[in-house]
């Protein structure tokens, strides 16, 4: 089938409502929707309006058998538009000549109702769309509620994050001055040398904590108060903590001074050392423009234990200096006489409190005969010493009396049970009479004495002391004699001469057996010299934890 097509000329209003009226019942009848003619039909009306203005218009329709009707309005500008037809007819395109007067009414108002109609769903559609750009507009309201929600949230999850950094930061400061206040407070307090406590304080400040550090005690006259910044003074007139920079440094437990004149660019920080009395004071100049809050609260407290650390050295060296005078006070001198020479050393400890228990003596009694005492009382310092002055007293006085050398023990086992029971003591005593070619010996847990012959041979008096003095046991101590011929010589000497912490006492033995025996010539002509010679090669490490006795008995030669 072909497509059949019909114009219509428009002269006049009229043939232009006519042909509108004849296209909008076609469209009905075709069933094009209301809405679609509406539009059709408004379309094709105003170009029908503008063809008449302009003076030669026609109207061509063709409907074509797929269901498209084709709609050309001619005039100077043709318009085109073609309309798909769901029900095309079947039948031929009206004609204006067919439409009546009553007929064209009848379109007339078949097409006010399709407007109406048209009306009708432009008014749902936009109600319709009304709705949805409300609900689009809380959709969007929705959207940047939670849009804020996010970005609030993540706010306070990056400060949440910041917080945590910061506590991390503090809590591993915190943790870094506290380790190193341990460490510093294990160094200060594992001396009891004063200059050592002031050598290691630079040592352990500079440079993480102060660019520069002096150290002023008050017993110092070399640099006077004029050569010091006033914080420094300060510090020690008041007892109390200084500071002094361009700006305050408003630190705690400081006080604020104005910037030094010595030192006017730099922040200084002036700490008091000392327990119970200002000693000195502890001079920082700041590593950086300024010191920190929690790095000066724990410089305060090095400063602190550096001051309890210096009083502690300070009264050790006391104790240690009045314990040294008491014991060298009661070191006798030596007796001279025909048959036996005699020469002893004493030397204090080179470190530790552990001066004042050994002791060395010797005298004669009224046979003539002379007592040769070497001891070591338990305990050291000041105690020591005075229990060792007190046997010391004792031995000579039971000796006056004619007792021998074990009864002599035996009597100060007794004392020292009673009068001292939580003391012990060592003790050998070795009597020399003239015209005996040998010695009477007994010892309470003492180390064995040394003998070297004239023929330079060396041994060790095998003989099994006694237990020591004050042990809280009865006991009786016998006396044993050795032989020496003449020229020989008798060491008695205290364990700190041969115990050392890395070797036992029979290496240390041993040691001084070997350097009896390499005395030389002039060693065996002067005892003196020889007490010498024994003592070097026996300390030559230079360090003892043990005070030291040596008591040389030389026998005259024949």
């Amino acid at each position: 089938m072909t497509a059949t097509s019909d114009t219509w000329p428009i002269a006049s209003p009229a043939d232009a409502i006519r042909a509108r009226a004849l296209l909008a019942r076609y469209a009905a009848d075709a069933g094009v929707p209301a809405l679609e003619r509406a539009r059709l039909l408004a379309a094709v009306g105003a170009r029908l309006r503008q063809g008449l203005d302009e003076g030669d218009t026609r109207l061509t329709l063709s409907a074509h058998p797929d269901g498209r009707l084709q709609i050309v309005v001619a005039g100077s500008e043709p318009w085109r538009h073609t309309v798909v037809c769901p029900s095309p007819t079947a039948g031929p395109l009206p004609s204006p000549a067919d439409l009546d007067d009553a007929r064209l009414a009848e379109a007339l108002l078949a097409a006010d109702e399709d407007a109406a109609a048209a009306l009708a769903a432009v008014d749902e559609t936009e109600e319709l769309v009304r709705f949805h750009r409300e609900e689009l507009h809380q959709t969007n309201q929705g959207v940047l509620a939670l849009h804020a929600e996010l970005e609030a949230a993540a706010l306070a999850q990056r400060e949440l994050l910041d917080a945590e950094r910061a506590a991390r930061a503090e809590a591993e400061s915190a943790r870094r001055l506290l380790t190193f206040l341990a460490n510093a407070s294990a160094a200060l307090n594992a001396s009891l040398d004063h200059d050592d406590i002031l050598r290691k304080l630079p040592e352990l400040l500079v440079p993480e904590y102060a660019r520069h550090v002096d150290i002023w005690l008050m017993d110092d006259e070399r640099t006077p108060p004029g050569g010091r910044a006033a914080a420094t003074v300060a510090a020690a007139r008041t007892g109390r903590p200084q500071h002094a920079g361009p700006h305050p440094g408003e630190l705690p437990g400081v006080d604020d001074l104005p910037a030094s004149a010595l030192f006017p660019d730099r922040s200084l920080l002036c700490l008091p050392l000392g327990a119970r009395t200002v000693q000195g004071v502890l001079t920082l100049t700041a590593p950086g423009d300024r010191f920190e809050p929690d790095t000066t609260v724990m410089l305060l407290e090095v400063a602190r234990r550096a001051g309890i650390a210096l009083d502690n050295a300070r009264r050790y060296e006391q104790h240690r200096d009045v314990a040294e005078a008491l014991q060298r006070a009661q070191l006798t001198d030596l007796p001279s006489t025909a048959d036996l020479a005699l020469a002893a050393r004493y030397l204090p400890a080179t470190h530790g409190l552990n001066i004042g228990g050994d002791w060395y003596d010797a005298f004669p009694q009224p046979d003539g005969s002379v007592l040769a005492v070497i001891g070591d009382v338990t305990g050291h310092g000041l105690r020591a010493a005075v229990i060792m002055g007190q046997l010391r007293t004792a031995l000579r006085a039971y000796a006056v009396e004619g007792n021998g050398p074990a009864r002599i023990l035996t009597l100060l086992h007794r004392m020292l049970r009673h009068q001292q029971p939580e003391l012990y003591a060592t003790c050998a005593i070795a009597r020399f009479t003239p015209g005996e070619p040998g010695v009477v010996w007994a010892a309470a847990g003492h180390p064995p004495a040394l003998t070297r012959g004239p023929g330079g041979e060396v041994r060790v008096l095998d003989v099994k002391p006694g237990i020591m003095l004050g042990v809280p046991v009865p006991f009786e101590y016998e006396e044993q004699s050795v032989e020496l011929p003449a020229g020989s010589t008798l060491a008695l000497y205290t364990d700190g001469l041969v115990e050392r912490r890395s070797a036992g006492i029979d290496a240390g033995i041993d040691r001084l057996a070997q350097a009896m025996g390499a005395l030389d010539a002039v060693d065996l002509e002067d005892l003196q010299s020889a007490a010498d010679s024994l003592l070097k090669p026996m300390l030559y490490d230079s360090e003892h934890d043990d005070d030291i006795c040596l008591l040389l008995c030389r026998t005259a030669g024949s």
